[in-house]
């Protein structure tokens, strides 16, 4: 399983790169919010996913901005860097949104975890991160990538109709009232790209994600996922073929 390291995404690309599948020490920035599959901002008649082309950004391009006062200029300057990431592998291009944009990414740091709207949608609209330290918490690249990915119209990776097949949701160990962050959608729904289910996808879930007791809630049924799933160093080369084919980038050689 290979993933793209962001630390070295602009010089190498690595191998192999691990995260535990351990309990993390402090809940998962990720998952505090309390939105859809708790980082996932839905409009009251967004449902859709991956096939519905209305939600692709316009001429691949992501217009953003900084909502003003709310990050330090070495804040701004990692989320550029996630930007920055995402830019060197696709040909989605992210533009600072003038005064007279209409639709646009609103990016803030409410102390409310992290979290994002799915694909464009026309208007201005929400992507959070958290104040962290750099590289911690809302502030690791990764999960700056992960939040990107949404805002470019992707759900999470357990989310796959084949899903079955590659991990079993241990629902006796999912906190009450919140099994529905584990639902799976129809393939007429979401698109894997003809790419295999991806247990380093950076879209994945730890294995531990919404826990009730501090066991399993993602139990993997394939040695692969043995040290990556869940994990936040970088994109897998499957999360950069399926942005790719979304968008219609071109194949370089």
């Amino acid at each position: 399983m290979k993933i793209i390291s962001i630390f070295a995404l602009l010089s190498v690309i690595g191998a192999g790169l691990a995260a535990p599948l351990s309990p993390p020490i402090e809940e998962d920035p990720e998952l505090i919010a309390g939105y859809f599959e708790g980082d996932i901002v839905l409009s009251s008649s967004q449902r859709n996913g991956y096939r519905n082309e209305t939600r692709r950004w316009p001429n691949n391009t992501v217009y953003y901005k900084f909502n003003e006062g709310v990050l330090d200029e070495a804040h701004r300057n990692h989320i550029l860097r996630g930007i920055q990431i995402l830019e060197e592998v696709s040909c989605i291009r992210f533009k600072e949104a003038t005064d007279d944009q209409q639709y646009y990414v609103n990016i803030t740091s409410y102390a409310d975890g992290c979290y994002s709207s799915v694909g464009w949608l026309n208007r201005v609209q929400t992507y959070n991160l958290q104040t962290y330290a750099l590289d911690s918490g809302c502030f690791r690249l990764g999960t700056i990538v992960h939040e990107f990915l949404h805002t470019l119209g992707f759900y999470h990776m357990q989310s796959a109709s084949n899903r079955d097949e590659y991990v079993r949701i241990a629902t006796e160990n999912i906190r009450s009232g919140y099994e529905s962050n584990f639902n799976k959608y129809d393939e007429d729904f979401v698109d894997d790209y003809d790419e295999e289910y991806d247990y380093g996808s950076v879209l994945h879930y730890t294995a531990y994600a919404f826990s009730a007791n501090g066991e399993m809630t993602i139990v993997p049924l394939k040695d692969e996922a043995a040290g990556i799933m869940g994990q936040r160093r970088g994109l897998s080369q499957s999360d950069i073929n399926k942005l790719n084919t979304m968008y219609r980038c071109p194949v370089t050689v």
